[in-house]
């Protein structure tokens, strides 16, 4: 039997998620959603794995507050993944309709405007934009201001954006 696990390593492994929403879900003292499991699929002598953070992410929409510290996690990540664009556009898209606490919104915050300081803008960086537009800015605009890379076009299209998009400190959309 051939399997192709299609989840990261390491921290990201299936198990690694699982262990991890376990705990924060019995710190948190939520029930445990019992979906939270990676969609398998067989054909012949062939399984396929498929990411566990599609099971994350729509725990997330269904408000788990677990699944949400994990989907923070997540954004925050460096790693490549399988999926790793459509699973992290996706993860932001999520959280943009959750509800986070001041702590996970100032995290994401720092992620997204560190990103785009760093001129690392791939392509889920267009929900990540709209993340940050949904929790505001904070007191983050003037570093934008003064740090930003005026030459990078890639860049500049987002801080256009949040320019546009957010007052000076940005103030968190209504919902």
């Amino acid at each position: 039997m051939q399997v192709r696990d299609y989840n990261g390593t390491g921290q990201w492994s299936a198990d690694s998620v699982l262990d991890r929403y376990r705990s924060y879900a019995q710190e948190i003292g939520t029930l445990l959603d019992k979906n939270l499991e990676p969609e398998k699929h067989t054909e012949g002598s062939v399984t396929w794995i498929y990411p566990i953070m599609d099971a994350v992410i729509a725990a997330i929409g269904r408000a788990d507050k677990a699944c949400i510290a994990i989907g923070i996690e997540f954004i925050e990540e460096d790693q490549h993944f399988p999926f790793g664009r459509i699973l992290k556009s996706n993860t932001a898209r999520a959280l943009r309709r959750a509800e986070l606490s001041p702590e996970q919104v100032e995290r994401v915050r720092e992620r997204v405007v560190r990103m785009l300081l760093a001129g690392s803008v791939p392509r889920e960086f267009k929900e990540y934009s709209k993340l940050l537009r949904r929790i505001g800015l904070g007191s983050w605009w003037p570093a934008i201001e003064q740090q930003i890379d005026r030459e990078n076009p890639y860049v500049m299209r987002y801080y256009n954006y949040l320019r546009k998009y957010c007052s000076r400190p940005c103030e968190p959309a209504k919902t």
